[in-house]
């Protein structure tokens, strides 16, 4: 019978496997890489973790091959690229992660219709996330000893080199620690681009589940490690698809801007009269900012993004400024239902706040009176308070808000440590609140600073599951200043380990209050500084992290001296913007002030889930909604 049970288990794993088509890891451990210094390793888990949760599975499949090309040919061993040709793998079934191959000839041996086919004698580098519990003790030691990020909530990169025998046998082998820079580049890269990806509804055949892509490519700079650069802080990672997509148009700015290609619009759709329903609110002409009082108005009739007032404010905007930008805004529309948190079940949209307010009882109420203009004449951080939680939540029922209290039973291996979230359904089921509770569009403040500390910046999550305190620069408070006690969750969530001291920095602060120290809860302070960032960083406690919620960094005007500061400090610096388009513009204005994108433009798990539009536009913003870092 045991033997029995061994052939059939046998016959399961060689048929599905752990690592698709291919069976399960080697184990490999990358402690045993010659030349890689634990610092590269720290740098592979933190980009790794970055590329998961930009999920790359959720659109692609191992049908989508793309081009990849790091530096120049003369940089690599053999004066040839490693791997120029990926693969994503898991997507529909199996255990998800990437294949790296030699050539393009190979990766298209090895394409199956839902997973990698086993050929003899080709060589290929396989990244595949493991949880953690069915890792290898030396894996498992080495995350231990290094205290590696994590990729969401318990899995960790295995990378190693396979071979298919000619007995149909798997052989397996460290990867040379010039492979994993490549594969380093790479994950840095394709999280970044992977979201641009345009759906190609015309493009395969109408049978076929596989979902088609336009041809894309783009390039973008990597910041090399430390340990790795050798004189070179940058290098030019370019991303295709399908690999042997080419720049159509020559970079139009200067010899250090990045080429960028989004599909342009073709002379048949450029002015196409598209009639969309505004839901009945009040919109703006993106052209003239005309008001558009009708129940319809003209929208450009490729991204269906902005809206007109008439053909000739379309035409002239379109040829003006839309061109170049409709591609983007095209992707960005497509990714809006991505986007809209659905597990809630109170209203998410909220062009009207007075209204929306209303619909829920706490208009006017407790910190709620900040989501409305009607307290706009009370400075910030000056609202009238009567005390109490309950008055401080709108008179919310009581199973509807945090209480002002710790958790109970959140023990690991024995000992106490900080909560890790990773989306709101998390934090609702941890405090048992109703999904019909708004607190949510509050707590994204407290809630996106307590995921930066803990799982964006390692450092800052390293000292505070060592006890330590951990010091924030909060740039530009406005609203925070009158939602003091929800911050108070911040303290909550570190589960009895570690301090953070929050100093709020920015000229909303009003005078009274500038040089105040607050204690919120045990294990909260927070400074409150009146001023301009440069003027008062050199008198401030030197911080851990910086972070800048809804900053508007796509106005560099009003950031360039805060921007100086940071970069002379070379601290880790988080910011969020409302829209995605605006973290695209912000990092531009990072990379004018010479910081480097460290961390990519991603979707923020915390951010609010209640969605606004700009007058001119369709597209969605959220309250915190992209984060991106710098020197992280």
């Amino acid at each position: 019978m045991d033997l029995h049970l061994k052939n059939l288990f046998d016959r399961f794993q060689e048929q599905f496997g752990s690592g698709p088509g291919l069976g399960p890891g080697s184990g490999t451990c990358l402690m045993n890489v010659e030349g890689i210094a634990p610092n590269f390793i720290k740098s592979i888990y933190k980009a790794s973790a970055a590329l998961y949760r930009t999920d790359p599975w959720k659109r692609l499949c191992p049908g989508h091959i793309f081009g990849v090309r790091v530096g120049k040919d003369t940089d690599w061993s053999g004066k040839k690229q490693p791997f120029p040709c990926v693969q994503f793998v898991g997507g529909d079934g199996g255990d998800i992660g990437f294949h790296m191959f030699r050539s393009q000839s190979d990766a298209k041996k090895m394409t199956g219709s839902r997973e990698t086919v086993q050929v003899p004698n080709v060589e290929l580098l396989r990244v595949t996330y493991e949880r953690e519990a069915l890792m290898f003790p030396s894996n498992r030691k080495m995350i231990k000893s290094l205290s590696l990020e994590v990729s969401g909530s318990d899995r960790f990169p295995v990378i190693d080199v396979a071979r298919c025998t000619s007995s149909g046998s798997l052989r397996f082998r460290h990867p040379s620690s010039e492979e994993l820079k490549f594969v380093y580049a790479f994950m840095k890269a394709i999280a970044l681009v992977h979201p641009l990806l345009q759906e190609d509804k015309e493009g395969g055949p109408k049978w076929s589940r596989l979902m088609h892509f336009e041809p894309f490519i783009e390039t973008v700079d990597v910041q090399w490690p430390q340990e790795m650069a050798k004189g070179y802080d940058l290098v030019a990672v370019t991303i295709s698809h399908p690999p042997g997509q080419a720049y159509e148009e020559k970079a139009s700015t200067t010899a250090s801007s990045t080429p960028t290609k989004y599909a342009e619009l073709s002379k048949e759709e450029s002015f196409v009269d598209i009639r969309v329903y505004l839901n009945g609110s009040l919109k703006q002409c993106a052209a003239c900012e005309k008001e558009i009082h009708s129940e319809q108005a003209l929208s450009c009739g490729r991204c269906r993004a902005v809206v007109y007032c008439s053909s000739v404010c379309q035409k002239q905007h379109t040829k003006e400024t839309h061109k170049s930008m409709c591609g983007l805004y095209k992707a960005m529309m497509e990714r809006e239902e991505e986007l809209e948190m659905n597990i809630f079940m109170f209203a998410c949209d909220a062009d009207q706040p007075c209204k929306w307010l209303e619909s829920l009882g706490i208009h006017q109420k407790g910190m709620w009176r900040r989501k409305c203009s009607c307290y706009s004449h009370c400075p910030f951080g000056l609202l009238p308070v009567k005390g109490g939680l309950w008055d401080a939540w709108g008179g919310l029922n009581d199973e509807e808000f945090p209480r002002d209290s710790s958790f109970q039973h959140h023990v690991r291996d024995g000992m106490s440590s900080p909560i890790l979230l990773s989306c709101w359904s998390e934090y609702y089921n941890l405090r048992s609140l109703p999904l019909s509770s708004p607190v949510a569009d509050i707590l994204s403040h407290p809630l996106t600073v307590y995921y930066i500390l803990t799982t964006l910046n390692i450092s800052s999550k390293n000292l505070l599951q060592k006890g330590k305190e951990v010091i924030v620069h909060y740039l530009g408070p406005e609203g925070e200043l009158d939602w003091m006690p929800a911050f108070a969750e911040v303290g909550h969530l570190l589960n009895g380990l570690g301090n953070v001291q929050i100093v709020m920095v920015g000229s909303e602060v009003p005078t009274n209050l500038s040089g105040t120290t607050s204690g919120i809860g045990s294990r909260v302070r927070v400074n409150l500084v009146r001023g301009v960032y440069q003027e008062e960083a050199s008198y401030l406690p030197p911080p851990h992290v910086i972070v800048a919620l809804n900053c508007g960094l796509d106005s560099y005007a009003n950031w360039g001296g805060a921007l100086n500061s940071i970069k002379s400090m070379a601290v880790p610096a988080f910011f969020t913007d409302q829209s995605e388009l605006s973290c695209a513009n912000a990092k531009q204005a990072l990379r004018s002030a010479g910081l480097h994108i460290t961390h990519p433009v991603t979707p923020n798990p915390f951010r609010s889930p209640v969605k606004h539009h700009e007058p001119s536009s369709n597209l969605p913003s959220y309250s915190n909604g992209f984060v991106l870092g710098v020197n992280t």
